[in-house]
């Protein structure tokens, strides 16, 4: 077995994975490759890594899923971000992984910092999307205007679910989730996570803004990474993209795989 066996050989699977009281949607490719494990957006869903998946190639294990109520996952009664590093460890233990390198984006580059910082024997690297980036962005009034977009939002969004474009939660909930990252990602919060990150991090860092930022709130808020890259060695920014926060996936996916065949190749992979 090489380093770069972190799982046993696995057949292509897809289906559900019951962790507490819900069940995720799972797709594992299987193969003997080295598993990478997706961390999708706040409210996205697994199928907006395919671009990634396939520059990469059939050479690695790709194993994607949908966080609780969004895309084909049930609903459950706790969508708080410790039940989202909780669903990592339970997907991974269901596919009989044991280390994966992890890849998120946005709301998942922080599931991804906070998984890959709790588990330095099981965490191959880790890939972080625009995302994990410790700033103080959420006072008093960003909470109100949190607050006011998802109710202005949430008569329509009932609509959208059969598309599977946004989540089976309430307005509240969703409000509750994003307000509750403002409070992860603060300085005195996400930085000593990330300082004490000890398996190799790679940045893509996407340009402009994001849905519901403000002139530029995104590049400044982008500007928290400083401290980090300059702290711990184990973390570089692998690229900087023109892309904006919405449509790196999409457009600068080429980027995100290089990335990850970096992170790998640190591990004495073959990628």
């Amino acid at each position: 077995m090489t380093k770069n066996s972190t799982s046993s050989n696995s057949s292509a699977w897809t289906g559900m994975v019951p962790v507490d009281d819900t069940a995720l949607a799972v797709t594992d490719t299987g193969g003997p490759g080295m598993p990478v494990v997706y961390l999708n957006g706040q409210f996205a869903t697994q199928g907006y890594w395919r671009r990634v998946i396939a520059d990469l190639g059939t050479g690695w294990r790709h194993i994607t899923f949908d966080e609780r109520a969004r895309g084909k996952s049930k609903r459950s009664a706790d969508y708080s971000f410790e039940a989202a590093v909780r669903d990592v460890d339970a997907v991974l233990a269901a596919r009989g992984v044991d280390r994966a390198l992890v890849v998120g984006w946005s709301y998942g580059a922080v599931v991804g910092a906070h998984w890959a910082e709790r588990n330095p024997e099981r965490a191959v690297g880790a890939v972080l999307v625009d995302g994990a980036f410790p700033y103080d962005w959420l006072d008093e009034a960003m909470e109100r205007r949190i607050r006011k977009l998802f109710r202005r939002l949430g008569w329509f969004m009932p609509l959208l679910r059969p598309t599977g474009l946004t989540p089976r939660m309430t307005a509240a909930q969703q409000a509750d989730s994003n307000i509750e990252l403002g409070r992860l990602s603060r300085e005195r919060e996400l930085g000593p996570v990330l300082g004490d990150i000890t398996v190799p991090v790679r940045y893509v860092v996407a340009s402009g803004t994001s849905f519901g930022s403000r002139g530029d709130d995104q590049e400044r808020i982008r500007t928290g990474l400083d401290a980090v890259t300059a702290g711990n060695p184990n973390i570089r920014i692998s690229a900087k993209v023109a892309s904006n926060h919405g449509a790196l996936l999409k457009k600068d996916f080429r980027a995100i795989a290089d990335a990850v065949r970096e992170v790998a190749a640190l591990d004495g992979g073959e990628h």
